[in-house]
């Protein structure tokens, strides 16, 4: 596959989308996950580095960006930054497999204008502020303050919801799985590689 398919999935934080990419790839082989590097720490023990992120120091990062490595990139907090690198989009696609993403929302966009109508970006959302709140809570993961930039930043997010092909909103777990799978097979009807 000289070029595949972008599949990108962006949402607030806790709305449920990693939990999503990730039945994705248990699901469907032709996908392979985009790894994307941060200046961030690893937030668990679980997290590592070239599975869960690219984690970098910020000197390594902004030389990456100065190089042009990135599709795209943004510092989503001060001075904690994310990006897509080119190599791991053209890793993926060199394996001959689609790519999956799952960014936040302005990566998504940056994404989708990049990939064109190469890629299928997906808005997922949950109903409301207060649901979101008590996922966030639920992860625990957070002190009050960090979760009340969280949510601060995930208000402003939703206000970005029409610049994405679909939305999937994410209410029963089951019935929202099995809707992002419809959404992977309709995008890739002709493209499926087994």
């Amino acid at each position: 596959m000289e070029q595949g398919k972008a599949i990108i999935f962006s949402a607030p934080s806790g709305s449920g989308k990693t939990t999503i990419v990730r039945h994705l790839l248990r699901t469907f082989p032709f996908l392979s996950f985009s790894i994307s590097a941060t200046t961030r720490s690893p937030r668990t023990s679980r997290e590592m580095n070239g599975k869960d992120y690219y984690f970098l120091s910020k000197d390594d990062f902004v030389e990456k960006v100065e190089k042009g490595d990135f599709i795209e990139w943004e510092e989503v907090y001060k001075d904690v930054y994310y990006g897509t690198l080119k190599s791991e989009v053209e890793r993926i696609w060199a394996a001959g497999k689609h790519v999956l993403f799952d960014v936040d929302v302005k990566g998504g966009i940056k994404l989708k204008k990049y990939f064109g109508e190469n890629a299928l970006s997906v808005f997922v959302k949950v109903a409301d502020i207060s649901t979101l709140e008590m996922r966030l809570k639920h992860r625990n993961t957070e002190s009050d303050k960090q979760l009340s930039k969280r949510l601060a930043k995930a208000e402003y997010e939703m206000t970005f919801e029409s610049f994405f092909d679909v939305t999937l909103l994410s209410t029963e777990l089951s019935k929202t799985l099995a809707k992002a799978e419809v959404l992977i097979l309709e995008y890739l009807k002709d493209q499926i590689i087994y």
